[in-house]
């Protein structure tokens, strides 16, 4: 079969899979409208109707961006199972996003009518400012995110295909694009759903392609310990120190509650079974998910035994290389659809969270206070039009391609993380907690995390995540304790005085 005929083949399974979630969108877009309550609610959370399947699925896909099926693996295949152990945190995730912020999160947000993570913010500091400022937070590590994911989704489908970069680009871009804008939040979590389920059947093909051309793992581990010896230490001769062990623990593990884009799912959830059920799947499948894809990289290296110079210099480029030599090509089209799922299921989700925070947290909310009067078909048509102008800027963005992808996914995740951390945990489970506390902590904890990564700044050899979230909750609690206590009405539905007991007669 020619390269041609072969990327034709490869192609097809793709094209099925962004019809089919673009199929999915507008239905249940359609099904939406016919339900009725309200387009905000609606296009935004999902009128609160999400069953724990859906809502793990959502979560996962959400979280598991295509970093973790390129990058991820990548740094594997070169620093071997150490960093398998390092991915292992991630299957807390769900267990601790789910347990911190689930119930109360989804309690406040019935109780205060509460669309996004913004509208709980706000409620709780009474300050537009913070309100503002994390519109803005979001707004633009969104955008890094996404583009991350636009330039991995596209490098992926070059690699398999042998279309152009800008072909991939422009195939599965402007599919994102166009069902998230017509699907909204439900529409979004939906395909998510199938996103995550691609995923699966992504891993578990190229295992299977990886395990089939090295003649079995047992050869797989003979080829590392002859060649890569180091790659079977948990420290890995040094290259990954326990100060790098904990950083990442921290980075992509415990402080992941506080991604904007995950406590949103909090909200969105049907009842309390619901949450349970995505609590307990959500974990087991997150654990398959990342210790399976990322150990993909380590089995990789007894296929790809070149050194890195021989892949383009870049770690990016050892997945995409494992499918094309390990799968005929209607199997690397399967295969690849894991990763390019894991790119849409994240630009979806940050697409309409971003629209929600420019839409619903600024504009609707200043209209209010000004008394001026929006009707639904105006934000109906006004929230479709940010959403594609959003994703259509990231698009641009991504023309010109960065390197190393996951590199600039955890850049967003540590900003995302040191700006709503200890806002959040205030928010939730600290009545002193105020607006001077929640404003310092989010902005400077901000600009002292960008600084330093700026500036290449570390504590000990750690990452700058280290340095934001304790500039950050040191922020909190000097602010909170220097500054005005918080309203007893603001505090009112966040911490209800329990109910006394009658006193005897």
């Amino acid at each position: 079969m020619n390269n041609n005929a072969a990327g034709l083949v490869g192609l097809i399974p793709i094209v099925l899979f962004l019809i089919a979630a673009l199929i999915v969108s507008i239905v249940i877009r359609n099904r939406s409208r016919k339900a009725g309550g309200g387009f905000v609610k609606e296009y935004f959370i999902g009128n609160r109707g999400l069953g724990g399947f859906v809502l793990a699925m959502t979560t996962i896909a959400t979280y598991g961006s295509v970093s973790s099926f390129v990058g991820g693996p990548g740094q594997a295949w070169e620093t071997g199972f150490g960093w398998v152990y390092m991915a292992a945190v991630q299957v807390t995730t769900l267990f601790l996003l789910y347990g911190i912020m689930g119930k109360k999160m989804a309690l406040l947000s019935r109780k205060l009518g509460a669309v996004t993570v913004i509208d709980v913010i706000r409620a709780r500091y009474r300050s537009n400012a913070i309100a503002n400022i994390a519109a803005l937070i979001i707004v633009l590590f969104f955008a890094a995110t996404m583009v991350a994911q636009f330039v991995g989704g596209a490098k992926l489908f070059e690699a398999v295909t042998g279309y152009s970069y800008v072909v991939g680009l422009c195939l599965f871009g402007i599919a994102v694009i166009i069902f998230t804008t017509v699907g909204g939040f439900r529409g979004v979590a939906v395909t998510d759903a199938m996103c995550g389920v691609a995923m699966l059947v992504g891993i578990a093909v190229l295992a299977g392609g990886i395990l089939n051309e090295a003649g079995g793992y047992t050869n797989i581990m003979d080829t590392i310990a002859a060649n890569h010896p180091q790659m079977l230490e948990p420290l890995s001769a040094g290259t990954m120190p326990v100060s790098l062990y904990f950083t990442q623990w921290l980075l992509v593990g415990i402080f992941t509650f506080a991604l904007p884009q995950s406590a949103v799912r909090c909200m969105g959830f049907k009842d309390t079974k619901s949450l349970h059920r995505a609590l307990i799947l959500g974990t087991v499948i997150m654990g398959a998910m990342i210790i399976g894809v990322t150990a993909l990289g380590v089995l990789a290296a007894g296929v790809l035994t070149d050194d890195l110079t021989a892949y383009g210099n870049s770690i990016d480029n050892i997945i995409p290389q494992a499918i094309v030599q390990t799968l005929p090509p209607w199997l690397a089209g399967i295969a690849i659809i894991g990763p390019i799922a894991a790119s849409i299921s994240t630009v979806s989700s940050l697409l309409i969270a971003s629209s929600s925070a420019i839409i619903k947290d600024l504009w609707l909310h200043r209209a209010a206070q000004q008394g001026t009067v929006i009707t639904e078909q105006a934000v109906s048509r006004s929230s479709q039009i940010i959403t594609l102008a959003i994703g259509a800027v990231v698009f641009v963005l991504s023309i010109v391609p960065p390197d190393v992808i996951w590199k600039i996914n955890m850049f967003a995740f540590g900003g995302l993380e040191t700006a709503f951390c200890w806002v959040f945990v205030g928010a939730l489970f600290w009545k002193r907690a105020n607006k001077t506390g929640a404003l310092l902590s989010m902005a400077g904890g901000v600009v002292a995390y960008c600084v330093c990564m700026a500036a290449g700044i570390t504590f000990f050899g750690m990452h700058q995540i280290v340095i934001g979230i304790t500039v950050s909750f040191v922020l909190m609690v000097v602010g909170s304790l220097l500054g005005k206590p918080s309203d007893p009405k603001a505090l009112e539905p966040f911490f209800p005085e329990e109910e006394k007991p009658a006193k005897a007669a």
